[in-house]
């Protein structure tokens, strides 16, 4: 009772799923899809017209060998000829228009669907892409829900149209037996078995097998982008990539083809029932033929007709199990369509307070990144006071870049808020917060886009000038390079499409500096703005810094303390915690472990031996 309970269920959900489905279809491609439904019903009554024109013209030729050949006798046969010909015309014209609309159908949904699984994707929350179960999710759901969607609207027609074919023909089986229609039902049975439970399986193991196929996928990248180009070279990584690709691939094809060889041993036996049942059907009307109570027009009929209905009943009962089957795919779209973000908007926003005045206060913080049980930041509580630039220091893992993501509100802390001259930050909506805020990530994007609009993304919204932009550079230290571009602004940065120009390191950080500063916010966040500037590039920049962070209130995070003594206020972070703050000569006079760190960074700069004791970093 339980098993029958929870498979009705799962059908009521499928159904719903291949509901919501079709109104995507629609809603992508509504005229489109009109048309579709009106062909497929015509193609539907047609194949019915040809088996009872099938009897018409059998009969009209037996009785036209008995008669003779006189006008009227041939007349009687070339008018079944002529209809079953006209049929089978326009049954070749749907079955164009049919193909012609199914393409326009299919381009429509595929651009509909990638819209809408992209506008999710900036939707969801930060921690989504930091999570490797979303990967996964993201995967199954970016990968089959367009082909899914599509191959589900292909089942439902010809759901339809073998429905529309199979009435008719049942209406002209019931004349020679009600209980024909009901073999045709009994003897395609044990298909739909298969069908469901093969495709139940395939479901089962393709979302089992979902991070074998996207290490796959990540092996196959090293292989070939051009990021990993080089140490896949150097390092010899190509036999190992390779190696890794090819035994992840083997390990997939043999289970599919498991799969396989066992659904085609079920098609067999499904197969040879169906058999079966055609040749006692067919012995019950041959003996029928042999009392005299059937004509050769009946046996031809009946043929074509019981044929052509076990057929369709196959088909049908595939196109359900099918749709049984692509509704299981697309669960994890609609999962994801369903995915609500915890970063909501409060329901009546607080204006972000311009111009800044007080302070940011990250206020008792508490916060464990999802899936994790120790904390990166605990009971942490640190003032950037509004107007001044500070620097906050530390090894890896000391928390530094998890201040910009709280800042940023990619995540709300569990304890504590951070607050922006005394409010919760959680006050005010996202899109406010984020116009207030110029940053530079650790690792910024390099466009495949020309310089201009390299820069001008920092700011897209408000469509920027030329001129603004140049000046953005310009601030940044990119002008000087990109002038010497053989396009200047114009040219295509990158190397992934033909006439592109790629930069170094320390330029490409240039142009995600001119980002930055385009963009005009009242709290300005650099991640490592220097490091992969050399010394006299980076000796350039800092002597802009000061004026571009007028009246600005900057963070920098940095490894680098020649950046670091720039600013106003240095905290050093360890462990979560801040352990020392002051300025530059303040911290270098305390002698702890900023004052090691910066001797230690300038033996090594300057090539002096180190005397006494290793410096900590």
């Amino acid at each position: 009772m339980t098993s029958v309970k929870q498979l009705l269920s799962n059908l009521r959900i499928r159904g719903v799923y291949a509901v919501k489905a079709l109104a995507i279809v629609r809603e992508a491609a509504n005229k489109w899809t009109i048309a579709w439904a009106i062909t497929l019903i015509l193609q539907g009554v047609i194949p019915a017209g040809i088996v009872w024109t099938t009897k018409w013209l059998i009969d009209a030729v037996a009785g036209a060998v008995a008669a003779g050949t006189s006008w009227e006798v041939i007349e009687s046969v070339l008018v079944p000829v002529a209809i079953m010909g006209a049929l089978m015309l326009l049954q070749q014209i749907l079955g164009s228009l049919s193909e012609w609309i199914n393409t326009a159908q299919t381009e429509l949904v595929q651009d509909h669907m990638k819209k809408v699984i992209h506008q999710k994707a900036v939707t969801v929350d930060f921690a989504f892409y930091e999570n490797a179960e979303y990967y996964d999710h993201l995967e199954q759901a970016n990968t089959q829900a367009t082909s899914r969607s599509l191959a589900l609207l292909q089942n439902i027609g010809g759901l339809i149209q073998g429905a529309v074919t199979l009435i008719s023909i049942s209406l002209i089986l019931i004349t020679y037996s009600v209980i024909l229609p009901l073999i045709l039902l009994v003897s395609t049975l044990p298909a739909l078995f298969v069908v469901v439970r093969h495709n139940q399986y395939l479901h089962d193991w393709w979302q089992k097998t979902t991070p074998l196929r996207r290490w796959a996928s990540y092996y196959d990248m090293m292989m070939t982008v051009q990021l990993a180009a080089a140490e896949v070279r150097i390092f010899k990584l190509g036999d190992f990539f390779s190696s890794a690709y090819q035994t992840l691939r083997t390990r997939l094809r043999q289970e599919r083809l498991a799969l396989l060889r066992r659904q085609t041993m079920a098609k067999f036996g499904a197969g040879i029932i169906a058999m079966l049942a055609t040749a006692g059907v067919m012995g019950w009307i041959g003996l029928r033929a042999l009392r005299n109570t059937a004509t050769l027009g009946d046996i031809g009929l009946f043929y074509a007709a019981f044929n052509q209905g076990q057929s369709l009943m196959r088909s049908l009962l595939s196109n359900a199990g099918q749709i049984y089957t692509n509704t299981l795919f697309l669960e994890h779209f609609f999962e994801l369509m369903a995915t609500e973000p915890s970063i909501q908007d409060p329901e009546e926003p607080e204006p972000f307070p311009v111009p800044l005045r007080q302070h940011i206060l990250f206020d008792d913080i508490t916060f464990y990144y999802p899936g994790t049980r120790t904390p990166a930041l605990e009971n942490f509580t640190l003032e950037i006071p509004a107007g001044k630039t500070v620097a906050i220091v530390g090894a890896n893992g000391a928390g530094k870049t998890t201040l910009t993501k709280l800042l940023c509100r990619f995540y709300d802390p569990q304890k504590g808020a951070v607050r922006i001259d005394g409010m919760d930050i959680r006050r005010f909506s996202v899109a406010s917060l984020w116009n207030q805020i110029s940053i530079m990530f650790q690792f910024p994007m390099r466009y495949q886009a020309i310089a201009a609009e390299n820069i001008g993304v920092g700011s897209i919204e408000q469509n920027p000038s030329r001129d603004e932009i140049v000046a953005a550079a310009k601030h940044a230290g990119a002008d000087d390079f990109i002038s010497k571009l053989p396009k200047t602004y114009d040219t295509l940065l990158g190397k992934w499409f033909t006439t592109g120009t790629d930069l170094s390191g320390g330029e490409w950080q240039r142009i995600a500096l001119g980002r930055a500063f385009l963009r005009e916010g009242q709290v300005v966040i650099l991640d490592e703005p220097t490091s992969s500037m050399d010394s006299w590039a980076e000796n350039e920049w800092l002597r802009r810094f000061r004026v571009l962070v007028k009246d600005r209130t900057a963070i920098i995070i940095t490894h680098r303390f020649t950046t670091a003594m720039q600013a106003d206020i240095i905290h050093v972070m360890e462990d979560g915690k801040v352990v020392e703050s002051g300025n530059h000569e303040q911290l270098v006079a305390l002698g702890g472990r900023y004052a090691q760190s910066w001797l230690e960074q300038m033996r090594l700069e300057q090539d002096v031996p180190e005397e006494g004791g290793h410096a900590a970093v």
